[in-house]
Parts: structure tokens; C-alpha cells; sequence
């Protein structure tokens, strides 16, 4: 079908859109891959670039083939690893007893090496056309639409977002976890985020090109929304969620209620802002699943940020704490924004390179840090001084960001402690999870911390916000002692203790790629136990052929010290046999066997 003079339909399993350009083409989608048998239909010789909306099979099944001839594939950024390694995927994928309902199973059933991804909200060329991605997740997490001016118009390549007028290809797709349907909330923001590209035409993955985009949205939007109400108590509105994401706290201090984790928006007058915290905006509910296509990072809370706040430009974000709610933005914005990364130098050393350590909660992706900021010492941006204190807890590294705004001291506090707002419970519980580096005492110093500082008002990462009294201050205080105190009575400590996490060793990097025959240097980090100085013998346990240079080291700490020893290991050149091998470090401290404390991972490739 022939749509204007250089673009072209071919109907396969999926709708293929064929960009003609002289005797070349970029397509759009690749189903099986039989449009390259009908080339000198559309004209053209040779296709150079196929751009991806979405990892589905019937828009993806013959990319192999478009690699065996060079073609340039362009995949959507969290769906990266469906296209170029979903071997891995398919080695992982549970397939039992399951209660993922995403359809990540309609994938590709082998590898496809892909050239890049695309940038979203940036436009980029590819072929002789400027394409402009924008991310309309709902039929996949990790979807994107396509905006390129062909013919004089502005086409919209919409994958499954819309089929046509009231009718979406797959309501399956849309369900990311069991009983709920996030997918379905994110299709109908995705359709206004594709209306408000303002495109002359539409073309989706199944279905007729739709040339009046706004009658089909609004056509197939409220049914979508009831749908999406059946099952929910309250009904969800979705205008208010989308077109006024934030709430004012004071004039120049704003709160994002629809982020996951909730971010705060520090304004100047210059009309910069700086973010505290950015991880999950438009959150709709988490997908099922752990890998990085069910961690959609979006920004399409910033078009009312700057519509209704006078926000020119995201300057700085600044986080709280190392975890993906918290940080999973913050490449996004660098990249759309320009906006430049501060953090504490605890919390940069893990965003910057997250498979060294094993920590719950980091994204699949490093952050850098543009500027280390220093604790306990002000700084400014723009008119505003800001403070960071350290606020270990909820983890080890989470800091407290303060600052006086419109007369009010305000205090970010991560996920320290939940509000509770519960008639009759307590008006805070504590956030603690061990394998975060939670030290009971830590509550008590967070405690002291608030009483000194006397913050106005508490930013919580997922709580809203609290307006502080005495009375909670020392509630806080003794729930902290409370804690202290249990842990202290319960946990065997007389004559070995592991501390609350039951921590004696580590090994860094946690995970590693590699390949059979190469060597891996490790740093193994271990703690003296005993309440004596300790004589600490270290091995690793691993895989058959594999060696370590040295075999055993030794290391002599004082009682509850931290040493750190170094380790060379090596595989054997036929050790490709296995996908992931599994190390132990083996302590012994003054001749007691304390066993494998600590694993680590390596991925062969």
C-alpha cells in the first residue's frame, strides 16, 4: 500500500513501514523479514536501517536475517536486552509456578546483535530521516513511537499503542502483573503523550493508517479507562494524574505524586530546578519481573512542570540514596535536560558502577556523578544553600538533603521512615532492611539528627510529607531506642558477632562478564568476628580448572575490623560449558572455620 510518494505499507505478520529515499529505504518494524523480497516494489536496492517500536515477534521475528545482510537495527533502550540478549533472558525467564503475566515470552528465541538505541525524547538521524522517539509504554514496557516528517507531514509510527479508532490490537499485553493493569493506565498517558507530538498521521503496527489522531484517541480512550476502573475500588483519574503530577508544598517547593520513588522540585527564580531524588516518573504500578524492560524510566511530568511553574530547565538532581526509585532518571535527564548529577561520594561510587556490589534495589544501568558533594559542609545553587547530612538506616549510604525555602526548613529524608496516616497506629515505622547495610544504632543517631536540625517539614520517599512537632520528634527518638534494644536482646553476640546483616565478607565485583580463559581481579572484603584480634585466612571456592593467584592470603585485624585482600582468578579456556559461575570466599579467623561467607557471579559470554 502506497501511503504518500515515499512511504509504503507492507503488510507481513506485523505492519512494515517502508521510508523510501532514492534507492534506499528505512523500514519501520520487520515481522518475518519477507519485505526484503519485494524491494524493487517500493523502487528501492538496499534497506539500511530498521527501526524497532517494540521486541514483539511479530514485529521482530526475522531481524536475523536483516543482520546476516548488514542492515542497522535501532531497538528502544529498555528493551535493549530482548533484542541482543535474550539468550540470557530465556535462561532466566521463570516458567513455573509464574505470576508474571507480561508477555516478555513474545520475544525473539535467540539473539539478534543490534546496532544502538534509539535516543528517547531526542531527535536523531537515521538514513536521511530525523526521528524523533518518544516513549508510549502500555502494549510493552518498554514501547516508543516514532515521529518523522515524511512527504511533508508528520507521521506518528505508533506500534500497538492504538490499532485504529476505539481499538487496541492486544488487551493482554497491557496487564504487566498479576490482577492489575498498569499497562493499560500507561497506554492511555502514552496516547496523549503521542497527541501532544501533534502528528498529521498515525500508523500502527496492525490496523489502517489513522489520519485523524485525535478523533481515534478519542474514540478508544474511555473505554479504556473503564476497563481500567472495573477493577480498581477507586476510580483512577487519570487527567489529574498526568496533567497536574505535582503538588505545591510551598512557593518554590514542589512534590511529584505520581513518581515512584515521590521526587521534590526545588525552584529558582533564574527558572532552573533542582530534582531531589528521580526514578520512576507516571508510575502506573511496577511490572512484574526484576529485569531492566520491567524499569521504565519516562519524563512525562516535565511538559507540566514547565507549563505550570515557569521550570525552564532541570538543572541538578541530587539523591538521597542509591536506589533505582530513586535514581533510574537521572541518565534521562542528563541526556534530554542536560541536568547534571550531585551526590554524596558514598552514593556516586554505587551509581557509577552497580554490578560491584551486591546491594538490592540498583538499577541496571551506571550513573555518573558530575560533582561529589561534600557532608555536613553548605553549598549553594542558585539562590538557595543546601546542606547534606548522613542518614544511614534504610541503607548505609542515604543521606539528608536540607534546605530554607519560602522561610520553611525542609528536610528530604529517603525512605528513612514511613508515614503512616492510620487513625489509631503509629505515626511512623521504621524502614530498615539488613541487606542495605542497616545498623540498629543508626536509628538513634537519625534521631538525634532530627532534634538537632528541627526541620519544618519531613520529604519522605513514599509517604508525602510531614510537618514536624515535638511530639513526633520524640516518638522517633524512642521507636529508635526500642529497635536498638530488641537487636541487642535477641542477637546471639558473645563470642562471634557478623553485625545485624550477618556480614563477614564480600566480594567485588559482585557480578562480572567475562569469557572462558580470562582473568577477573578481585577485592574480597572481610570483617573480623571475634572479639579478639583475629588471624583471617581467606580461599575461594570455585568451579573445576579455575585458579586463583595467590591460593590462600592472610590477613591480621583487630576485633570487628575491615580488611580488604586481593585475589587473581582465572577460567580455563573450556569453561564455556557454563552460562554463570558461582565463587565463594572461605574465611577462617584464629582457626575456626567460619565456611563460604560471601559469592560472587560470573557471566561468560
Amino acid at each position: 500500500m502506497r501511503i504518500s510518494d515515499n512511504l509504503y505499507r507492507f503488510r507481513d505478520c506485523c505492519n512494515v513501514y517502508v521510508l523510501t529515499h532514492g534507492t534506499d529505504a528505512v523500514l519501520v518494524d520487520f515481522g518475518t523479514g519477507d519485505v526484503l523480497d519485494h524491494l524493487a516494489e517500493f523502487g528501492v536496492d538496499r534497506v539500511t536501517d530498521v527501526l524497532m517500536t517494540h521486541h514483539h515477534r511479530d514485529q521482530a521475528q526475522g531481524l536475523p536475517r536483516a543482520a546476516a545482510e548488514g542492515i542497522r537495527i535501532w531497538v528502544p533502550p529498555i528493551e535493549e536486552d530482548l533484542f541482543a540478549h535474550v539468550d540470557e533472558h530465556w535462561q532466566q525467564r521463570g516458567i513455573s509456578n509464574y505470576y508474571n503475566l507480561r508477555q516478555d515470552r513474545f520475544s525473539l528465541i535467540r539473539s539478534v546483535p543490534v546496532t544502538g538505541t534509539v535516543r528517547e525524547y531526542r531527535t536523531m538521524p537515521i538514513g536521511p530521516f530525523q526521528v524523533r522517539t518518544i516513549p508510549t509504554p502500555g502494549h510493552t514496557t518498554g514501547s516508543v513511537s516514532y515521529f518523522i516528517e515524511v512527504d511533508g507531514h508528520l507521521v506518528a509510527f505508533v506500534g500497538d499503542l492504538i490499532y485504529g479508532p476505539g481499538k487496541v490490537w492486544s488487551l493482554a499485553a497491557t496487564q504487566w502483573t498479576y490482577t492489575h493493569s498498569g499497562g493499560l493506565a500507561s497506554n492511555v498517558i502514552s496516547l496523549h503523550e503521542m497527541l501532544d507530538e501533534k502528528p498529521d498521521l498515525a500508523l500502527p503496527s496492525h490496523g489502517e493508517p489513522i489520519h485523524d489522531v485525535p478523533a481515534a484517541v478519542a474514540a478508544t480512550e474511555p473505554d479504556m479507562r473503564a476497563l481500567l476502573d472495573i477493577n480498581r475500588p477507586i476510580p483512577w483519574d487519570l487527567d489529574a494524574w498526568r496533567n497536574r503530577p505535582f503538588e505545591r508544598l510551598t512557593d518554590h517547593l514542589l512534590r511529584n505524586r505520581t513518581a515512584n520513588a515521590q521526587s521534590f522540585v526545588l525552584i529558582s527564580e533564574s527558572g532552573g530546578a533542582l530534582l531531589i531524588d528521580f526514578g520512576y516518573d507516571m508510575d502506573t504500578g511496577w511490572p512484574a519481573g526484576e529485569d531492566k524492560a520491567a524499569r521504565r524510566p519516562w519524563l512525562p511530568s516535565l511538559r507540566a512542570l514547565k507549563r505550570d511553574f515557569g521550570v525552564q530547565r532541570v538543572e541538578v538532581a541530587i539523591p538521597t540514596h542509591y536506589h533505582d526509585d530513586h535514581v533510574a532518571g537521572f541518565n534521562l535527564l542528563r541526556g534530554v535536560e542536560g541536568t547534571e548529577i550531585w551526590s554524596e561520594a558514598g552514593i556516586a561510587e554505587i551509581m557509577a558502577d552497580p554490578e560491584r556490589y551486591d546491594l538490592p534495589c540498583l538499577y541496571h544501568d551506571a550513573v555518573a556523578t558530575d560533582r561529589v558533594l561534600p557532608l555536613e559542609e553548605p553549598f549553594t545553587w542558585r539562590e538557595y544553600e543546601i546542606t547534606l547530612y548522613p542518614l544511614p538506616g534504610h541503607c548505609a549510604n542515604q543521606v539528608a538533603v536540607s534546605v530554607q525555602v519560602d522561610g520553611i526548613h525542609a528536610l528530604a529524608t529517603g525512605d528513612q521512615q514511613e508515614s503512616q496516616w492510620i487513625p489509631g497506629h503509629k505515626p511512623e515505622v521504621l524502614n530498615y532492611q539488613y541487606k542495605n547495610g542497616f545498623r540498629p544504632e543508626d536509628y538513634v543517631s537519625a534521631a538525634r539528627l532530627y532534634r538537632k536540625l528541627r526541620p519544618d517539614l519531613i520529604l519522605t520517599g513514599h509517604w508525602g510529607v510531614r510537618w514536624v512537632e515535638d511530639a513526633w520528634l520524640d516518638e522517633m527518638l524512642r521507636q529508635s531506642e526500642k529497635l536498638l534494644e530488641l537487636h541487642r536482646a535477641l542477637l546471639a553476640r558473645d563470642d562471634v558477632d557478623f553485625g545485624p546483616g550477618d556480614f563477614s565478607s564480600t566480594i567485588q565485583p559482585y557480578v562480572t562478564q567475562s569469557r572462558a580463559g580470562a582473568s577477573i581481579d578481585y577485592q574480597v572484603k572481610v570483617i573480623n568476628p571475634l572479639h579478639e584480634p583475629g588471624s583471617c585466612t581467606v580461599t575461594l571456592a570455585m568451579p573445576p580448572g579455575w585458579t586463583a593467584e595467590p591460593p590462600v592470603q592472610h590477613i591480621d585485624l583487630a576485633p570487628g575490623e575491615l580488611g580488604t585482600v586481593p585475589f587473581v582468578v582465572r577460567s580455563p579456556h573450556d569453561a564455556g560449558w557454563l552460562r554463570r559461575a558461582v565463587l565463594a570466599a572461605d574465611l577462617t579467623v584464629n582457626g575456626r572455620r567460619f565456611g563460604q561467607r560471601a559469592e560472587c557471579f560470573v557471566d561468560l559470554r
